[in-house]
């Protein structure tokens, strides 16, 4: 029975023995089929791009400098040279081409002109757009597209220089005012009146009462803070609110009796008589409905000017007949 029980054990480990043979060759080839599956790189990976297919064609600011080095040298001092920095927008967005496009079909032409992006040479329309891809945000330029400037064929580079700006803020080709000036005549006559706005002094200037970019008022005239007339940014003494309003100063606003860039009259009134000026209200005809004059107020004497007695025209606190 021992015997039996011996030659039976002998009989699996000899089996066993013999399956451990035949497993390791098998067991060894899928070991170096893994190992070299591990170190050769897939399809995908090794075909990769080393640039995304959109940035295809740009060359970099650098390779314009060498041939552009005046133009370059004056870019490089602006607030547009900060772009070469721009990483999350790409090299579309970035240096020189940002404006110009991609330069790679320019740089092996020879410098061919017609293979760059000649901004000069785009319709307002698409010079405007051009710039506005990144100039678009914010309030100053919501209404640009449909502003006075643009609808009169006005580009961006009309008042700005992008390479050689004589203005180290806004990039304008001329300082204020005389850049506007340039189209503006009869503005500039009127700032050589008698009394007129210290514009030509240097005191304010044009931007401080217009966005040049457009408003959704008239005229391209800012508003304040409070949304009334730009005119109480300076003028705060006259913008109430009152207990006693002046109906034309808050329903026709300051332009009802005031010219506001310069006239022959003192406080820039529209007419050089203040009697005459508050009679085109203050009469008893049907068409206003100011009360008129009272029959005691002799204009050929005492009665020669309303604001002797009505001080507070602007409004008043105490007085229904603004006397104070």
């Amino acid at each position: 029975m021992t015997s039996i029980r011996r030659s039976a054990l002998d009989i699996l480990a000899a089996t066993l023995f013999a399956c451990a043979l035949f497993a390791l060759p098998a067991a060894a080839q899928q070991q170096s089929e893994r190992g070299a599956k591990s170190t050769t790189p897939p399809p995908a990976a090794a075909a990769a791009p080393t640039a995304n297919s959109k940035d295809s064609g740009y060359v970099g600011s650098e390779v314009c400098e060498t041939c552009h080095e005046d133009v370059y040298k004056h870019w490089e001092k602006t607030p547009h040279w900060k772009t070469t920095l721009n990483t999350r927008g790409g090299p579309s967005h970035q240096g020189c081409e940002g404006c110009h496009g991609p330069g790679e079909a320019h740089v092996a032409a020879g410098g061919d002109p017609t293979k760059i992006i000649q901004l000069s040479k785009l319709s307002v329309k698409d010079l405007n757009a051009r710039c506005l891809t990144c100039h678009a945000g914010g309030p100053q330029h919501m209404n640009a597209l449909n502003s006075i400037h643009t609808e009169n064929g006005v580009s961006c580079i009309s008042c700005h220089s992008i390479h050689h700006a004589t203005t180290s803020e806004y990039l304008l080709s001329k300082a204020q005012p005389t850049l506007c000036y340039e189209c503006h005549q009869a503005q500039r006559a009127q700032f050589m009146m008698p009394f007129h706005h210290r514009v030509n002094e240097g005191l304010i200037q044009c931007t401080d009462c217009h966005n040049v970019h457009g408003t959704e008022g008239p005229h391209q005239v800012r508003m304040a803070s409070t949304q009334d007339a730009v005119c109480v940014k300076c003028h705060v003494d006259k913008a109430g609110p009152f207990v006693y309003e002046h109906a034309p100063v808050k329903v026709d606003g300051c332009t009802s009796c005031h010219t506001v860039h310069g006239g022959p009259n003192p406080h820039m009134l529209k007419v050089s008589n203040v009697n005459l000026l508050c009679l085109q209200c203050h009469t008893t005809s049907s068409f206003s409905s100011a009360p008129g004059a009272p029959s005691f107020h002799n204009q050929a004497t005492f009665f020669q000017a309303c604001t002797l007695c009505h001080s507070q025209i602007h409004g008043s606190n105490f007085s229904s007949y603004f006397f104070k």
